[in-house]
């Protein structure tokens, strides 16, 4: 063990995440512009969105500084946590159209509690495959897997939240075949999960959510309800073409048509006023962001280092390819944020905290020696 070091810090990734913040910043100032503003307005989105992105910046450097394998000892505490907050926002959560999502800080910001349960189910899962990866082919085992993923996933459906409930079992998905889970414990799973499936529909599945999933399928049929949004922001992406109409003067979005646009849909404003091109560069950082994420795992000393990596790599790419999806009519409506670039102070907040998890991954690695890039 030769301790801390800044020597491994990696300022690409901290670079990748900024850039994505700035982008995001830009995308929010013209989707949240004031109807017939003149100059340079900065709205309060944009302002919070800015100075959250700092603050969290300023925690993932401090974070690097914390040595992760503490997890050890507080992993059950982090995700303890992170139910606990599920469980509050039940009682106390407020939001629009009888949802329960946020939970509100002294009237100055509101938690997000489903971001923080993402991150600490990472870090609660991450510590069980590392405790049991030796015994993970057993179906107990896999089965505790499961259900410790489960109950998040459930407590989140239940506010309603679908779109988040999906990302904690993809989380669960990827990080049990990352740590060696058996194939025929998936298809046993599978088997149940397809015969459950009509059950679940019956009970579990809300009027709004039918709603969407008709919309999906024939966004037409109610154009002026379910089918709205998805109309409007097909049409954003659609009309942007190569270049995009330009910053502050896409029709469809400084016209109000797209609802919800600085936060579900806010890929349909980059796609309208920034065109392909746009969309292209948001890929690229993205991609860079998820590789230099996916170098953490690959440099990562242990397996809880390995699992934190490949559970904050699957959270952001998960996300960012629903968000998108919705956007372009690949996948039915739900409220999934696009990282780093809708707003969102938890989302962010958490993002960067995962991040500064990841840099003390690199910092606290037991093999100090040069690996190359």
């Amino acid at each position: 063990m030769k301790g801390y070091t800044w020597r491994y810090f990696d300022p690409l990734l901290l670079v990748a995440a900024l850039a994505l913040t700035a982008y995001g910043a830009l995308v929010i100032y013209s989707a949240s512009l004031p109807r017939g503003a003149e100059g340079f307005v900065l709205s309060s989105e944009t302002q919070r969105h800015i100075l959250f992105a700092a603050l969290g910046a300023l925690i993932m450097i401090a974070m690097t500084r914390l040595d992760y394998r503490l997890i050890d000892r507080v992993g059950w505490a982090a995700y303890g946590l992170g139910i606990f907050v599920l469980i509050l926002v039940l009682f106390i959560g407020h939001g629009e159209g009888g949802v329960r999502r946020w939970i509100d800080v002294l009237g100055w910001f509101d938690i997000q509690a489903s971001e923080v349960g993402k991150v600490m189910t990472i870090i609660g899962l991450a510590k069980f495959l590392t405790d049991y990866r030796n015994r993970l082919g057993e179906i107990r085992v896999f089965a505790a897997s499961l259900a410790l993923t489960v109950l998040p996933a459930a407590l989140v459906f239940l506010e309603p939240d679908a779109g988040s409930a999906i990302v904690f079992l993809a989380l669960w998905l990827v990080m049990t075949a990352f740590a060696g889970a058996r194939w025929r414990h998936y298809a046993i799973l599978g088997t149940i999960s397809l015969i459950a499936i009509p059950a679940v529909l019956l009970i579990g599945v809300q009027d709004y959510q039918l709603d969407r999933i008709r919309a999906f399928i024939d966004p037409m049929s109610d154009p002026q309800g379910a089918g709205f949004n998805v109309i409007q922001a097909e049409t954003s992406v659609g009309s942007g073409g190569l270049w995009g109409q330009g910053l502050t003067q896409g029709t469809q979005t400084q016209l109000d048509f797209v609802r919800i646009q600085t936060t579900d849909f806010i890929f349909s404003v980059l796609g309208e006023e920034l065109g392909f091109v746009g969309a292209m560069a948001l890929f690229a950082l993205m991609i860079l962001l998820l590789f230099r994420i996916l170098r953490v795992a690959s440099r990562a000393p242990e397996p809880l280092g390995q699992l934190l990596a490949v559970g904050m790599l699957t959270m952001i790419g998960v996300q960012v390819f629903i968000n998108v999806a919705i956007n372009i009519r690949l996948l039915p409506v739900t409220g999934i944020p696009l990282p780093f670039i809708s707003i969102g102070n938890s989302s962010l907040l958490m993002l960067f905290v995962g991040l500064g998890l990841l840099q003390s991954v690199l910092a606290w690695r037991d093999d100090h020696r040069p690996r190359g890039a």
